[in-house]
């Protein structure tokens, strides 16, 4: 039976990879210390141990190696950059070692936010990025970046299997549905289901690209589980671009709301746009997003209405 250890494994994309391990017939073990998740999100079969990565030690051995712990939102790490960052750095350390003593395959899940101010949209993978290393949103974005000169330092002087992964705003049903994990999706349902005002950041001119779970999870287990992708790094994203303010607009007239659509300022350091250059998937694995942002909308409000209202 194959192992899996995977860092932040009770989240949103975790619980969804630990899903599918799962079902693959895989023994799964979450190390999370929740400190961004409400709940147990993954079955009762699966080794739980709360606990921050950056803390964990073991001496067991797994075949896949998968880390994931992270605090995603905005809102959330520019509160907390210090954890932000050292699960970013000595957690990501921590789990290259267990890989090397595993002598497993070790996947990094990294970030759009590597790219920064990004010149070139659709953004490849070859794009260096452009980054403040000091601002308000560094502890996130430049935790990430080094992550992944650290695994790919590990894959030079080690040769250990590491692969790096670049996803594009992931969402869907089972992302959390309290509205304060501060996704723009889930805030923006949330408020509309609600009837309150969608607060929109900026002129909500800015653009981005959105990629359902199950189009996310299609490609992270092809990229995880196949031979061959040692010191890969893919984009898991969409190219096709839409304004904030379009999304807020679509999600008010698919739930039927009644709010107001307002304003605020600008997040510092907020990229103008964001979308992904799929190409390398696409030419690797045959892989292209499969479901719109409009059917994926849908799917998610009718999640979240069970629980909202």
């Amino acid at each position: 039976m194959k192992r899996m250890i995977v860092s932040g494994g009770n989240g949103f994309l975790g619980s969804n990879l630990v899903s599918r391990a799962l079902k693959d017939g895989m023994e799964v073990t979450v190390v999370d210390d929740m400190s961004t998740s409400k709940g147990i999100n993954v079955p009762g079969s699966v080794k739980f141990i709360k606990e921050k990565i950056e803390d964990f030690k073991t001496d067991e051995r797994f075949d896949f190696v998968v880390h994931l712990a992270a605090r995603p939102s905005p809102e959330d790490y520019v509160d907390h950059p210090i954890d932000t960052i050292l699960s970013n750095s000595a957690g990501t350390k921590n789990m290259l070692d267990i890989a090397l003593n595993s002598k497993g395959v070790f996947m990094y899940t990294s970030s759009s936010e590597v790219y920064g101010e990004a010149s070139v949209i659709p953004t490849p993978e070859n794009y260096y990025g452009y980054v403040n290393p000091n601002g308000i949103r560094s502890c996130y974005d430049e935790g990430k970046r080094f992550s992944e000169a650290l695994t790919m330092a590990y894959h030079r002087e080690f040769r250990l299997d590491t692969r790096i992964q670049r996803p594009f705003n992931v969402y869907g049903p089972g992302i959390r549905a309290d509205g304060e994990y501060g996704r723009v999706i889930p805030r923006f349902i949330v408020r509309a289901l609600k009837d309150e005002d969608i607060v929109v950041h900026g002129d909500g001119k800015q653009k981005r690209s959105f990629l359902y779970i199950e189009d996310w999870l299609d490609l992270t287990w092809k990229f995880l589980t196949l031979p061959g992708m040692g010191g890969e790094v893919i984009n898991i994203g969409c190219a096709e671009e839409v304004t904030v303010y379009e999304l807020a607009e679509m999600i008010k007239r698919m739930t039927g709301s009644r709010s107001r659509i307002i304003f605020e300022k600008a997040r510092e350091n907020d990229p103008r746009r964001r979308a992904a250059d799929t190409r390398k998937a696409e030419n690797m694995f045959g892989w292209k997003p499969a479901v719109s942002l409009e059917d994926g909308l849908k799917r998610t409000i009718e999640w979240f209405m069970g629980r909202i209202r």
